[in-house]
């Protein structure tokens, strides 16, 4: 037991060294940035289409960065100004369908599904749900609490204060999220060692052969949902090679995953932005599964028609 706690911990430290290199230049640049013409006159241009989405313009940096590289550089660009509780909502909606979109595309392009198809579902169902939340949610207008971080501070004068409140930001950031990170990887550890994964994909079997896929496809399921694409990729590209999980069932699977994944990390990490959680994965969640059912449905019926037909030709073929 004492031998899995210091390889988790050492994980956990490992993840969060890797993250923090990212989370601490960003969230300093960006806390930098605001008080130059720079990032004002980037957001004053995209406001227009932000507030399609029901967005301020700089909620386009964390939506940018958290595409682009992360979830925790979107988080750390989030941390770095003043949003409403609405506004933190919306982006933590966007950002758990579509983020790391360049290294976890790379991972379904690796199993054999194009890297287009995966990227244009998560950018649209970002897009969609941005929608329905700013319609259907009229309230959220009090402005977000980040956790430790105090949005009740007096703006800084000087290029000095500036920098060392960027410094503030940048360090509260990393140990808050380093607090979840750690734990997280010390139970992940846990579970794969003493094979609880594997008895989990056992378990999650009748699940995914409810979503149209076979059993061989439930440690791809597991993995994803547990530690996500991009830490599952190994996981994910063995299954393909050695369980000889078939093209239609990773490409469910990827449809799901591509919805919610990492369903435990990528929900804990919002905490500290002091938003409802469990609003989140159920949004995550009952997506996946719609999504996942529907086209498992039209598969079906493309696959029972193109069946029908070549039996019809051939009964025609033999009459005659």
């Amino acid at each position: 037991m004492t031998g899995i706690m210091s390889r988790g911990l050492k994980e956990g430290m490992k993840t969060s060294w890797t993250l923090g290199k990212v989370i601490f230049p960003i969230t300093l640049i960006v806390t930098i940035l605001q008080y130059t013409p720079v990032l004002p006159w980037v957001m004053e241009k995209l406001s227009p289409l932000m507030r399609l989405i029901g967005l301020s313009g700089e909620a386009a940096v964390p939506l940018v960065l958290g595409n682009a590289l992360n979830l925790y550089a979107g988080i750390a660009a989030i941390v770095s100004f003043d949003f409403s509780v609405k506004e933190v909502f919306i982006m933590a909606v966007m950002l758990s369908f579509s983020h790391n979109l360049f290294i976890e595309s790379a991972v379904a392009s690796r199993v054999g599904v194009s890297w287009w198809l995966i990227v244009g579902i998560r950018v649209t169902l970002a897009l969609i749900a941005a929608i329905v939340i700013n319609i259907v949610w009229n309230g959220g207008t009090e402005m977000a609490q980040y956790g430790l971080i105090s949005s009740d501070v007096a703006d800084p004068i000087g290029w000095g204060a500036i920098i060392l409140q960027g410094l503030q930001t940048a360090i509260i950031a990393i140990v808050q999220l380093a607090c979840i990170v750690i734990p997280l990887m010390v139970i992940m550890q846990f579970l794969r060692e003493k094979g609880w994964l594997s008895i989990l994909s056992n378990k999650f079997a009748p699940f995914t052969r409810l979503l149209g896929m076979e059993k061989n496809t439930s440690m791809t399921m597991v993995a994803g949902l547990t530690i996500g694409l991009a830490y599952g990729a190994g996981l994910m590209i063995q299954a393909v090679e050695e369980d000889n999980v078939s093209k239609k069932d990773m490409l469910l699977a990827l449809i799901f995953l591509v919805s919610c994944h990492a369903v435990v990390e990528d929900t804990l990490i919002f905490i500290p932005l002091g938003i409802p959680v469990w609003p989140l994965l159920l949004i995550r969640l009952t997506t996946a599964i719609l999504l996942t059912l529907a086209i498992a449905y039209i598969w079906k019926r493309v696959d029972y028609s193109k069946n029908r037909k070549e039996a019809t030709n051939e009964h025609r073929y033999n009459t005659l």
